[in-house]
């Protein structure tokens, strides 16, 4: 959960994203192509994705059925009528000249999701952002700039047109956001969804996930929105913030000095942390929109809409909401173990089998997950299974074996062996009659440390626990052992 900012108190900013989704279908929007990530360049191509002459688009139907599942996912009103259309701008990179994407009928509209922040004094915040629209697109291929330049920095360029006709849903915030770090949260909770909803992987290095800010600055009180700004190249959650704080400091800074802010793209400089000028913005009238002649109007039945409804898994917002509600759990807790669907499906399974939990929360967001980070693993790749978690769980509140016995055999767990194997013959002494000669024995071979202790040294307690818990390779049961050793060093 991320902090609140605030601009300067005489400014609002308006902000507003818009991000490309790549859905995780196996073949193309439009052919039959693969969506292989990291193929050789101009492998993954056919002649429907590079237009050549006499070839037709036919839709996906697994793009169709994720785009709706996001739709419905982001509460937005399904259309039962929508139609493709062709965005017509010239590139290298676009092989048709063209794009066939959605404009004035797209898939899905009206919807809204919830970010989480919390404000200076650590308050929780839950803010509604708005979805305007979400429309299925084609993407377009790639530009590699090579060579040496002593002007323009490279002297030729490659393409590659193995993402021409990856299957895309663009979905456009309402300008509801008023800092980098709420359309940071946005962007991260939408990644959070389409995860969970296995329609995407949402991985922002591989270009999965790519988010365009566009935002303006007006002063507090005005209607009127400012000159709007868009800004691109940005890959990761961090630079979307830090983009978006610049910005903001740049169009108050001109504004105040009496400077225009034109209408225009600006580049994310990483290197820098600043924008630059990379054109000026075209406006929705120059793609020359119109509707795609080789397609047909999408209809989708009652029936297919409630099906794909119910295939919906819970939602991370209302996991956290459970989580914390009816679990007990902190908000901190109920984030960590929310951020990834198969540690919160991980976790329900513990307490399923038996686990209390907070308890299953503290092991796997502290101890397992110490391991996942270090060994660079998912929660899936793990040995220990989330029923032998609960048995371990079991085992320390029922008092067969402690808190640090679990701990010490832990690299075992996680490999796989089963909680009856890793702490056969482990079980704790509970038994007084047990556990006092092995103290009175403890007790007799520290003379001095008992001296001290009866002078005035109470902390030395704690030495003789440990002597106890080392005579018993820590199988005596702590809060016991602490309890005869006070009692006999007191006697």
């Amino acid at each position: 959960m991320t902090t609140a900012t605030t601009v300067k108190t005489e400014y609002e900013a308006i902000i507003g994203l818009e991000t490309h989704c790549q859905l995780s279908t196996n073949t193309k929007i439009f052919s039959n192509s693969s969506t292989a990530f990291g193929s050789d360049p101009n492998t993954n191509i056919d002649p429907v994705c590079m237009g050549l002459p006499g070839v037709l688009p036919v839709l996906n139907e697994k793009v169709l059925e994720y785009a709706v599942k996001a739709g419905l996912a982001l509460n937005c009103q399904i259309a039962k009528y929508s139609k493709f259309d062709r965005k017509q701008y010239f590139y290298p990179d676009l092989p048709k000249n063209y794009q066939i994407s959605q404009y004035d009928l797209p898939i899905a509209e009206h919807g809204w999701l919830e970010i989480e922040l919390v404000d200076a004094e650590g308050n929780p915040i839950r803010k509604r952002i708005g979805i305007t629209r979400l429309h299925m697109e084609e993407d377009a291929g790639k530009l590699v700039h090579a060579g040496s330049d002593r002007l323009s920095g490279s002297s030729y360029s490659l393409v590659d047109y193995n993402r021409a006709g990856i299957p895309l849903v663009e979905i456009v915030s309402e300008p509801d956001l008023r800092s980098g770090v709420e359309a940071a949260e946005y962007a991260e909770e939408l990644r959070r969804i389409v995860r969970y909803l296995g329609v995407s992987d949402g991985n922002m290095e591989q270009g999965s996930l790519r988010c365009d800010v566009n935002i303006s600055v007006r002063p507090v009180g005005r209607k009127e929105f400012g000159t709007k700004v868009e800004i691109k190249n940005m890959n990761s959650f961090s630079a979307i913030q830090r983009a978006i704080d610049y910005e903001i400091e740049r169009q108050i800074a001109a504004i105040e000095a009496g400077d225009r802010i034109i209408q225009e793209t600006r580049l994310w400089q990483e290197g820098a942390q600043c924008t630059s000028s990379m054109r000026v913005k075209e406006g929705s009238s120059d793609y020359r929109y119109f509707p795609e002649p080789d397609l047909a109007p999408i209809e989708v039945s009652n029936e297919q809409l409630e099906q794909w409804r119910s295939e919906l898994p819970e939602l991370p917002a209302q996991k956290r909401h459970h989580y914390e509600n009816e679990l007990g759990l902190s908000p901190y807790d109920a984030r960590v173990l929310t951020e990834d669907r198969s540690i919160a499906e991980y976790f329900e399974t513990a307490i399923a089998s038996g686990a209390n939990a907070k308890a299953a929360a503290n092991w796997i967001t502290q101890d397992i997950a110490a391991h996942l980070n270090k060994q660079k693993l998912t929660i899936s790749q793990i040995g220990l299974t989330p029923t032998n978690l609960a048995d371990i769980i079991t085992r320390i509140e029922t008092g067969k074996i402690s808190n640090a016995q679990a701990k010490q055999k832990l690299p075992d767990l996680l490999s796989g062996i089963s909680p009856e194997k890793a702490f056969a013959g482990q079980e704790l002494i509970t038994d007084p009659s047990v556990l006092e000669p092995i103290i009175d024995e403890v007790i007799a071979a520290n003379s001095k440390e008992l001296e001290k202790y009866r002078n005035g040294n109470t902390n030395l307690k704690g030495f003789f626990v440990g002597q106890v818990l080392k005579k018993t390779d820590k199988r005596a049961d702590p809060k016991l052992t602490n309890e005869l050793v006070e009692k006999k060093l007191n006697a």
